[in-house]
């Protein structure tokens, strides 16, 4: 990691509008996916009060139809629209991808789910793998070109800070033998949304394209948790008053994921990971803060991104 860490004027209480403030991105063309609720949401309303024009991949068309209207400028240039997105379902990234047809300025990968009890896609690929990196791996290599057209595109990843409990399980990724445990397999992912970023900013970098991932941080009222119940259920402290973690409100949430989507302050940085709108330094033990030294391993990146093709590749020839 550089030991000349990127800091911003902003914080952990900064809004998603104050990152954007100023900023004018009309002509800009934005995907965000998971964005009818959420820190997803209000990312996709802060780019389009900039002036971009946004599409959210939803899962829930209605959802989305209505989340559209809601989050749309009243007036000027950006605009809000939804498309059918199901990122555990590799025929509807598919079909996105084909749809898809014009320079992307900027993509957020934003979408997730949390310690969800066992579940498998057709494929066999366990659901918190297969939602949190797999579907948005094959959605951003998908629009690769799409990216590259764009001259100078960006590709959020939005990770957490579970990531620091665990590594990808290389040679068990979808926990056929080793026992189901809902945390674990959700810091797989998170790492592995880390380091797809890792990876992506080496290959991309000649088509600048510039991919970077984040921690958004604590956020109360979003469906991420709906699996957990409790939230005391978590594996580490949810303390309003600890120190180690970074409470934040959706507004607040939002605001790394715009910073590195849109704001000329990191313009040119890739393969990086933030946290409260600054990068974030190593993480230390017993901290919940900062990136953990397994997910922004050069080597294991390159090994993500290589199993990803042939887990795809080979759900491919099945179908």
């Amino acid at each position: 990691m550089t030991e000349n860490l990127i800091t911003t004027p902003f914080s952990a209480q900064t809004t998603a509008a104050e990152v954007l403030d100023g900023i004018d991105l009309s002509g800009r063309r934005a995907i965000v996916t998971g964005g009818a609720s959420g820190i997803g949401r209000e990312t996709a309303r802060a780019l389009a009060a900039a002036g971009a024009e946004v599409t959210i991949g939803v899962r829930d068309p209605a959802a989305g139809a209505q989340a559209a209207e809601e989050i749309t400028p009243a007036s000027g240039p950006g605009t809000v629209c939804a498309a059918m997105l199901d990122l555990a379902d590799q025929t509807s990234v598919h079909a996105f991808v084909e749809a898809w047809q014009r320079p992307l300025h900027i993509l957020v990968l934003n979408a997730g789910v949390m310690a969800s009890p066992l579940e498998r896609t057709r494929e066999g690929w366990e659901m918190q793998f297969a939602t949190n990196h797999l579907g948005h791996f094959a959605l951003a290599t998908g629009l690769h070109s799409a990216l590259a057209a764009a001259q100078g595109a960006r590709v959020v990843s939005v990770s957490s800070v579970g990531h620091v409990n665990g590594d990808v399980l290389f040679d068990d990724i979808n926990f056929q033998r080793h026992t189901y445990e809902p945390w674990a397999a959700y810091s797989q992912s998170k790492t592995a949304n880390i380091l797809f970023a890792v990876e992506a900013a080496r290959r991309w970098a000649s088509d600048l394209i510039a991919v970077n991932a984040l921690n958004p941080g604590r956020i109360t009222s979003t469906r991420l948790g709906r699996h957990i119940g409790d939230i005391s259920n978590s594996p580490a402290s949810f303390e309003a008053n600890s120190a180690d973690v970074s409470w934040k409100d959706i507004e607040q949430g939002a605001a790394t994921s715009a910073l590195l989507a849109a704001s000329p302050l990191v313009e040119g940085v890739t393969g990086r990971y933030f946290e409260d709108c600054n990068e974030a330094g190593p993480h230390r033990p017993g901290v919940r803060r900062g990136v953990a030294a397994h997910a922004m391993d050069r080597q294991s990146a390159a090994r993500l991104w290589q199993t990803s093709l042939d887990m795809l590749a080979a759900a491919a020839t099945t179908v």
